[in-house]
C-alpha cells in the first residue's frame, strides 16, 4: 500500500503542519506564526550569457537496473535523470511536468537562487499538483557539482534525482576527461515503497527491512567509522549511476590520462566511503568549493554531499567503489583503460584503499577564493539536533518541523550557527539557499554531523526569504528534523 504522508499524521506526529506538503500561501507553525511563501520574479537572461531550458516530466516508470527491474517513478523514464548543465551567470528556466498520482516539487540542492524557486511546499511555493506544470527560474550562481530531487515526503528514495552542473568559464579544466558518478541506495519496487518504509519506521516497527542500529559492514574499516548508528533502513541495492554492482556502469578512457570525477551521494538513508582501486584520488572540489587539495585512498560522502576528484589513470580494469557505512553490500562502477575481467562486487568491496584511514570532508581545508571574507558575528542562533529511534520522533529545537519556531535571521549580518546533535546518530544537515563556512573555513552546503557532535558554522544573510535548514536523510527529515530560517530585504 502506498501509504501517503497526511495518512501518518493522522495516525498521532503532527511533523509537518504546514510545512513539507502544504497546498497553502504559507507555512503556519505550531505556535500560529505564518511565514509567507515568496512570489515568483520573472528573470531576464543577462547580456552575453546563454538561457538553459529544458522540460522534465516526473511519472510512473519501469526502470531496468541491471538486472533488477523495478517500479518506480523516475524523470523522463531514466536513471538517474536527465542532466540539467549550465555557465555560471546563466538563465536557467525547467519546467516540470508532473505526471505522477501526488503532488510534487523539485529543490535545486546547493544552489544559492531566488527563493521562490527553491522548491519546499508550504515555505517557498504552493506543491505542484498532479497533472500541472511549474516552471522554475534561476540565475546560476557559484560553479560546482549539484543535483535536483524533490522536495516533498520520501520522493527522494525512488528514482527522482539527477545531477545539476554549473561550469566556471574561467576554469582552466587541467584533466582529459569528466565523469559524473551518482550514488544512491535502493528499496523502490522491491516489494516495498518508501512511503510503506516510513510508516513501518513511525510505527516504531523493525520488520519489513528495517534497519534499527548496530554497525556491521563497515565497523572494522581504517580502524572503524566515526558516524556511530548511521542509517535506519536495509537497502537491497547500492547503485552508481543507476545500475547494480553486478551489472556495472563502465566509464572508459586512455592510460595516463588524467580525469575529474563529480561524486553526488543522492542517497536516501546511507553514508558512503568511496575508492578507486589501484590509485590515490586528489580531493579538488567539495558542495562546488575548491580545497586545499588532498590526496586520500578513499573518502566519506553523506546524503547530499558533492566530491570533485580528479586522478590520473593507470592501464587496466578497475573498480569504482562505494560502500555503504554500517550496513552489508556495496555500489561498483567499472573504470576500464585496458583489457582485463570486470571485478565481482565482492572482491571490489575488498580493495585495499578501504582498508585504511578514510578520508572525512570536514577535514578538508579550503582554497583561498573559497573563504568567506572576514566579518564580525553579528546575530549567533542554535540548531539542537534531538530525537529517539523506539518512537521514530525527530526534531530541532525541540519540536518537530511545524512545531518549532522558525528562526529569524537578520539581513546582512554574518550569522553564527551553532549546531549541536543530541543523538547517537549521524546527521548530514543541509542549508537552503545558502554555503556556510566551518571553523576552518571550509565552504559547504551540508555537513555530517557525529553522534553528539557540537560544530559551529557562519552564514553571510545576503540571500532574504524562506530557507530550510534540515537533515538530509530523508526520513529523518520528514519525521521532523527540520527548520525555517526567514529573513527580509534589509528595509
Amino acid at each position: 500500500m502506498n501509504v501517503s504522508r497526511r495518512t501518518l499524521l493522522r495516525g498521532g506526529l503532527a511533523v509537518a503542519g504546514g510545512g513539507l506538503f502544504a497546498a497553502c500561501s504559507g507555512n503556519t507553525t505550531g505556535s500560529g506564526i505564518v511565514v509567507p511563501t515568496p512570489t515568483p520574479t520573472p528573470l531576464k537572461p543577462r547580456s552575453g550569457r546563454s538561457v538553459v531550458t529544458k522540460t522534465l516530466t516526473a511519472r510512473p516508470t519501469t526502470l531496468d537496473l541491471g538486472g533488477p527491474t523495478v517500479s518506480t517513478w523516475a524523470y523522463d523514464d531514466v536513471l538517474p535523470g536527465p542532466l540539467v548543465r549550465a555557465t555560471a551567470g546563466d538563465l536557467v528556466r525547467i519546467t516540470v511536468d508532473n505526471q505522477l498520482p501526488v503532488e510534487t516539487s523539485v529543490h535545486w540542492h546547493g544552489i544559492a537562487l531566488q527563493n521562490a524557486a527553491d522548491g519546499v511546499p508550504g515555505l517557498t511555493q504552493k506543491a505542484v499538483a498532479s497533472r500541472q506544470q511549474f516552471t522554475y527560474e534561476f540565475i546560476a550562481p557559484d560553479p560546482g557539482t549539484y543535483f535536483y530531487h524533490p522536495h516533498v515526503g520520501v520522493q527522494l528514495d525512488r528514482g527522482l534525482y539527477a545531477p545539476l552542473i554549473i561550469d566556471d568559464p574561467h576554469e582552466p579544466g587541467a584533466y582529459d576527461a569528466e565523469w559524473i558518478v551518482v550514488l544512491d541506495d535502493w528499496i523502490d519496487g522491491t516489494g516495498t515503497t518508501p512511503d510503506e518504509v516510513l510508516a513501518e519506521l513511525m510505527a516504531g516497527q523493525s520488520s519489513g527491512g528495517m534497519h534499527m542500529g548496530g554497525m556491521d559492514g563497515m565497523a572494522g574499516m581504517g580502524g572503524g567509522s566515526p558516524f556511530g548508528d548511521a542509517g535506519d533502513v536495509t537497502y537491497p541495492h547500492f547503485l552508481i549511476n543507476g545500475r547494480v554492482g553486478s551489472a556495472p556502469d563502465v566509464l572508459r578512457a586512455k592510460p595516463g590520462q588524467r580525469v575529474r570525477i563529480r561524486v553526488i551521494n543522492a542517497a536516501a538513508d546511507t553514508i558512503f566511503a568511496v575508492a578507486l582501486g589501484d590509485h590515490r584520488m586528489t580531493v579538488t572540489h567539495t558542495d562546488g568549493f575548491a580545497v586545499q587539495e588532498r590526496e586520500a585512498d578513499a573518502f566519506y560522502i553523506g546524503m547530499g554531499e558533492r566530491y570533485d576528484v580528479v586522478v590520473t589513470l593507470a592501464d587496466g580494469v578497475f573498480p569504482l567503489v562505494a560502500t555503504p557505512i554500517g550496513k552489508d553490500g556495496a555500489a561498483l562502477a567499472v573504470v576500464r583503460t585496458g583489457p582485463g575481467p570486470i571485478p565481482t562486487p565482492a572482491r571490489a568491496a575488498e580493495i585495499r584503499e578501504l582498508t585504511g584511514p578514510v578520508l572525512l570532508g570536514s577535514d578538508l581545508r579550503p582554497a583561498a577564493a573559497a573563504r568567506l571574507p572576514d566579518k564580525e558575528i553579528g546575530q549567533s542562533v542554535d540548531l539542537a539536533l534531538s530525537g529517539r529511534m523506539s518512537s521514530y520522533e525527530w526534531a530541532i529545537n525541540g519540536a518537530p518541523y511545524g512545531k518549532n519556531e522558525p528562526i529569524a535571521i537578520e539581513p546582512g549580518k554574518r550569522v553564527s550557527v551553532q549546531m549541536t546533535n543530541m543523538t547517537m546518530m549521524t546527521h548530514p544537515m543541509h542549508l537552503h539557499g545558502h554555503t556556510f563556512a566551518l571553523s576552518n573555513g571550509l565552504r559547504k552546503d551540508t555537513v555530517l554531523l557525529t553522534p553528539m557532535q557540537r560544530m559551529v558554522v557562519e552564514l553571510e544573510a545576503d540571500n532574504p526569504g524562506n530557507w530550510a535548514a534540515h537533515c538530509h536523510n530523508i526520513y529523518h527529515a520528514e519525521a521532523g528534523m527540520m527548520a525555517a530560517l526567514v529573513y527580509d530585504n534589509p528595509s
